[in-house]
């Protein structure tokens, strides 16, 4: 039950199983199951103004103001007028809470987005508070009237990969696994519509189950504010506390001679006094704890949050995508970041897979692009139009007839998972597991071997204009351990076969004695793809014995159906029969890198941000992008293998390794003048354990860490447990770049919050499939890419943006920017508030500490409203130290933001200090010149509206025109904005006082306007000018000096590109064109299977597949080209796991130069 957007029920008891019946709304509702509403508001139209109110009080600063409002309520305590405090807290609290329901919309918004994707149509369900047991209809959503049923299974968890459960449906009993249930945020395919019973929803889903906690992110500043705060309050308490004192010595020594003016009330005694004292001067020097610096803050960050918004340099015009900031709280932490989690597939790739090259029997093909241009395909009318390769010696030995050609590109037409759709005659459409096999079948199609459908026991396919149909007698699947997968057919003419691909390594090691030779040459092949970076494949087939494989077929049937251990049977019988193969050659597919991706790692590596790049794939796949984006190079070698069955024995072999040193304090850690690169390989597989650690020694300090996981039964890889959590990070944060392979979503997580925990520094993630979101929920800034899987990483984001590049743009340049303005607008907030409340402690020594104010009410309630806001934030909004082009070129400008050197509890005490010297100068100076003072005419002007009017001219001055001045050795960057604030703030103080003390204003409201005629009586006066000017000065030389010397002396980073801007006159060079980069390597390059087991017994099964409904000539002659939704990217053709058009031809994109980069010197 909810009542007012509040949750009132007790907690729930702990669910051991689920129990849902069909349309049996009752008894489901018995069990109080979640509905498939997700609310990630926090407001309703009724809970808003209460909720928000109790929110923003348990701010110190809100909270202390409302206790300050209660004190001036209280006559003998009060020395101010209560609209002093009322203005600016009604002020702060109206533009909070218009912000915060802003956001609330936004978030409700997003809610509504949130629905269950059943089917590639988004299915609307209209009906979004239905609770499990409904039966639903995928393609309407409407409620069905079935025969009840009932399910019992395991209750909500995040284990994704497994399910179990029974239903008992008409007296039989079924067993319900993994492959019978349908995930939220999954696709339905090959089909328009199928039944459903919901089992879990909204929350209690898998994916909302691994999505991880909302968590309310708040930045370092935030919590270094509240810290200050506190002292600040403390240091209050100090300076009440003394005044208190001083008031009960003047009274016992001098306060009996006033009683004759002032006489005290009955049984008021000078403790008493003391007392009342006390709080009066807590409401005086209630200015020390800045009201209106939250209300500053959001605007700066808002307006920040703009410039992100607005920035065309990150826009991404392809998919018409600008970049977006989801908050407009966590700016200035984007200038901080120390490490950075990323996401590789559709984050740092393209996700759009392109067949490159190929070996077959010993010939390599694809090696050079032809002169001639790209290959002729038009004696294939149904081949894709978009398909791109450029060595026509292979088409010309498919022309041939080539044996072993033809036999290459028929296996990659027979051995896969692929579905397709024709609606119209000749219009493919391919839908696969993992684009990899997408590419492959794609470039079957255009080589002359098309495949057109699949039924359960069948695939049809298009060989050189005949269409043959094989039979399909078993798929020997995919899965992590494999590394391969097979098919049984039988060709139209009888032959029995099997057709085999897979990892190369896992290949060779069941090849016949007689392809030595060809496995040689092979390998020499693979090398050479390898060094591309590509991920390679090897493809072998075999020829069967009609009698071994009846009996090998009812042997796999009975495995198939056990109950007990039926994974490793059947293991035994695939390797059985995946034996003695014959090595037909090899692929190799290139998943392209976003633009500007190297060159975005290598920027950010030289801001000083370490980069770990956290990965589902598997090691080989996760080395080879390393390798692609310059997180790993060709100089890695001399690897030492440490191996052990157990944490333990890894924990222990690590400490004994040639480089280890024990600190004295017993603590193992590892010696970096040793360990350049490591990678960790952690496998737990059902048939053994085993723990490989591979340190690679070489001279460059380039590092990586790689964490694999392969087996999906097991939660947790060992270096995420408890016990070597730190052994882990100790390793880890001693390379610059981290690769984690084989990790799920919430291991993600974990990683995220281990660095968190231990190493106290600001962290971002970025991804963009539902896989990442709990990563992005983990960190303290979330980025999203809108990419080919979705917009769940976006909806769970801050920041968003269509192109991984775009990240060393938001953070050298807005996130710098943001941090930069941030801090100078804490120091100068800090200064101009001490110095005006510093001024009432001194003056307090001359008033016999009898809570008097110095200034007048009116210029106390708008000096930090009206008279000092709008500099100030002028600085914030505008300033840069240089401009974006000199920022990305030296991303060495960065790091300053990563050690608070900016702004730090050590700058918040000299910003004291330096207030503390400005207040003694603005109170004495002016005292000393008005002292024994008469006008021009010989009339007194020593009176306390004039000085009070002088001093608060002076602090005007200070904050306008003095601090501007100190603005203006801060600001690097002025705008016809920034003049017009701090001359616009003087014309308003003075249009203002002398409106105020004026004797219309006096006669309208006499006891309000008390300052009549003190603007124009002391302001006409030479020698308040020149007091004025002297006390200005005076605040503005130590400010002067220290900047010259420190400049001089001791140069930051910032001084010396400040200085070589000024040199260039801001003409930057022209950025040389980037050069491709050609490798030559013996690493063994990975072919990148999908995460999950393949498509094989679903295929088999017929649950899901259609009968195909449209005729298909046995020809090549047909009324239209073919159409898929691949794309040529680069050499050949891209797949696309959404089917959108790849073909839009790319705009040139231009990047930061790697050669522009240069040391700074003095």
């Amino acid at each position: 039950m909810s009542f007012f957007g509040l949750d009132c029920v007790r907690k729930k008891e702990r669910e051991l199983e689920r129990k849902i019946r069909a349309n049996d709304r009752e008894y489901n509702l018995s069990f109080r199951y979640a509905t498939n509403a997700i609310k990630t508001s926090k407001y309703n139209l009724f809970t808003f103004l209460p909720l928000n109110l109790f929110e923003q009080f348990q701010r110190i600063a809100n909270a202390y103001f409302l206790f300050l409002l209660v004190l001036q309520v209280i006559p003998e305590i009060s020395s101010l007028s209560w609209f002093t405090t009322v203005v600016p807290l009604v002020l702060v609290l109206s533009v909070t809470a218009a912000k915060d329901a802003t956001d609330d919309i936004v978030n409700l918004g997003d809610d509504i987005e949130k629905l269950a994707d059943f089917n590639g149509k988004r299915a609307m369900i209209d009906h979004i508070g239905f609770n499990s047991g409904f039966v639903i209809l995928c393609i309407t959503s409407n409620l069905l009237s079935l025969p009840q049923g009932e399910v019992r299974c395991e209750p909500p968890n995040n284990r994704l990969d497994r399910f179990t459960g029974t239903l008992t449906f008409a007296g039989q009993k079924y067993s319900l696994d993994n492959e019978k249930i349908l995930l939220r945020g999954c696709t339905l395919r090959n089909t328009e519509w199928c039944f459903g019973l919901v089992l879990f929803g909204g929350p209690e889903t898998k994916l909302m189950q691994n999505c991880g906690k909302s968590t309310f992110k708040r930045t370092s500043i935030d919590r270094l504010m509240n810290v200050l705060v506190l002292c600040i309050f403390g240091f209050l308490a100090i300076m009440c506390t003394v005044l208190a004192i001083g008031n009960w010595f003047w009274e016992v020594r001098e306060g009996s001679q006033f009683t004759v003016f002032l006489p005290r009330q009955d049984g008021n005694d000078a403790a008493f006094s003391a007392f009342l004292t006390f709080w009066s001067y807590v409401i005086i020097l209630n200015t020390v704890v800045p009201i209106s610096l939250y209300v500053s803050v959001e605007i700066i960050r808002l307006g920040n949050s703009f410039y992100i918004d607005w920035d065309r340099k990150m826009y991404y015009a392809r998919n018409d995508t600008p970049a977006e900031a989801r908050t407009t709280t966590l700016n200035e932490e984007l200038g901080q970041i120390k490490y950075v989690f990323s996401d590789k597939t559709g984050t740092l790739t393209q996700n759009i897979m392109t067949f490159n090259k190929c070996s077959i029997n010993g010939k390599s093909y694809g090696k050079i692009q032809d002169p001639t241009g790209r290959v002729d395909f038009s004696f294939n009318p149904l081949a894709d139009p978009r398909f791109v390769f450029h060595d026509h010696a292979l088409v010309e030995a498919v022309k041939l007839e080539n044996p072993e050609v033809h036999a290459f590109f028929r296996l990659l037409a027979l051995c896969h998972t692929v579905m397709a759709e024709e609606k119209t005659e000749g219009d493919l459409f391919y839908q696969a597991q993992s684009p990899d096999e997408g590419a492959l079948v794609t470039a079957a199609r255009n080589f002359g071997f098309v495949f057109r459908s699949r039924t359960p026991d069948s695939v049809s396919i298009v060989e050189m204009g005949q269409q043959r149909s094989y039979e399909l007698l078993a798929i020997l699947d995919f899965n992590n351990i494999r590394k391969r997968m097979s098919v049984i057919v039988r060709s139209p003419e009888g032959k029995l076969s099997l057709f085999c691909k897979g990892a190369d390594t896992i290949i060779y090691e069941r090849l016949h004695q007689s392809c030595s030779k060809l496995m040689d040459v092979t390998t020499e092949h693979l090398n050479e793809f390898a060094g591309e970076g590509l991920r390679t494949l090897a493809l072998a087939y075999k020829d069967l014995d009609e009698e071994y494989f009846d009996q090998w077929k009812q042997r796999h049937h009975e495995a198939s159906t056990a109950l007990d251990d039926r994974e490793s049977k059947l293991d035994q019988l695939y390797e059985e029969i995946e034996k003695d193969l014959l090595l037909l050659g090899a692929t190799a597919i290139e998943d392209k890198l976003q633009d500007g991706v190297p060159q975005t790692i290598e920027q950010l590596s030289k801001a000083d941000i370490k980069i770990w790049v956290l990965t589902g794939d598997k090691q080989e796949t996760a080395e080879n992008i390393g390798y692609s984006c310059n997180l790993l190079r060709e100089e890695m070698n001399e690897i030492f293998i440490i191996s052990g069955n157990s944490p333990e024995d890894v924990r222990e072999e690590l400490r004994v390794r040639p480089g280890y040193q024990r600190p004295q304090s017993g603590t193992s850690y590892l010696s970096c003048n040793f360990l350049s690169c490591l990678v960790l390989l952690i496998t737990k597989t059902s048939q053994e354990k085993s723990d490989i650690l591979i340190l690679q020694k070489h001279k460059c300090d380039s590092c990586l860490f790689s964490l694999s996981h392969f087996s999906p039964a097991v939660p947790q890889a060992y270096a995420l447990e408890r016990s070597m959590e730190l052994e882990f990070l100790r390793t880890a944060c001693m390379c610059k770049s981290v690769i984690c392979c084989r990790v799920t979503p919430l291991q993600k997580a974990q990683v995220v919050e281990l660095v968190k925990k231990y190493k106290q520094v600001v962290t971002l993630a970025i991804g963009d499939g539902a896989n990442d979101v709990s990563m992005i929920k983990a960190a303290h800034i979330g980025v999203g890419i809108s990419g080919q899987e979705g917009m769940q990483a976006v909806l769970s984001s801050d920041y968003s943006f269509a192109q991984f590049r775009f990240l060393q743009r938001l953070l050298l340049v807005h996130g710098r920017w943001s941090y930069l303005r941030m801090c100078k607008f804490l120091r100068y907030f800090f200064y101009k508030n001490f110095t005006f409340t510093f001024v009432h402690f001194w003056y307090a020594f001359f008033c016999g500490f009898s809570a008097q104010t110095v200034y007048d009410e009116w210029f106390i309630t708008l000096y930090n409203l009206v008279y000092t806001a709008l500099p100030v934030l002028g600085m914030s909004l505008f300033d840069q130290d240089v401009n974006d082009a000199w920022s990305m070129q030296h991303p060495q400008l960065y790091v300053p933001g990563q050690l608070n050197l900016y702004f730090s509890k050590r700058s918040f005490f000299k910003c004291a200090l330096h207030s503390c010297y400005s207040s003694l100068v603005l109170f004495f100076l002016p005292y000393a010149a008005m002292h024994d003072t008469v006008r021009d005419d010989g009339k007194d002007v020593a009176d306390y509206q004039s000085f009070a009017l002088l001093t608060q001219t002076c602090l005007i001055k200070i904050n306008v025109f003095s601090v501007s001045s100190q603005l203006g050795f801060e600001m690097a960057y002025w705008t016809a904005v920034n003049t017009f604030f701090v001359l616009g703030s003087l014309a308003m103080y003075f249009a203002v006082t002398f409106a105020m003390y004026s004797n219309g204003m006096f006669l309208m409201l006499p006891s309000a306007f008390s300052f009549i005629g003190t603007a124009r009586n002391s302001l006409n006066q030479p020698n308040i000018w020149l007091t004025i000017l002297l006390t200005s000065t005076l605040c503005v030389l130590p400010v002067v000096t220290y900047r010259f010397l420190l400049i001089q002396l001791c140069p930051t980073i910032n001084d010396k590109v400040m200085f070589k801007v000024r040199q260039a006159k801001a003409k930057l060079p022209t950025p040389p064109r980037p050069t491709r980069i050609r490798r030559t390597s013996s690493r063994r390059s990975g072919y990148a299977f999908s995460h999950a087991q393949g498509y094989g017994d679903l295929v088999m099964s017929g649950r899901y597949l259609r009968r195909p409904a449209v005729s298909r000539s046995s020809g090549f002659a047909h009324t239209g080209r073919a159409t898929t939704g691949f794309s040529p990217m680069g050499r050949s053709a891209g797949y696309s796991p959404t089917g959108r058009p790849q073909n839009v031809k790319v705009p040139d994109v231009q990047v930061t130069s790697l050669q522009m980069y240069r040391t700074i010197t003095d």
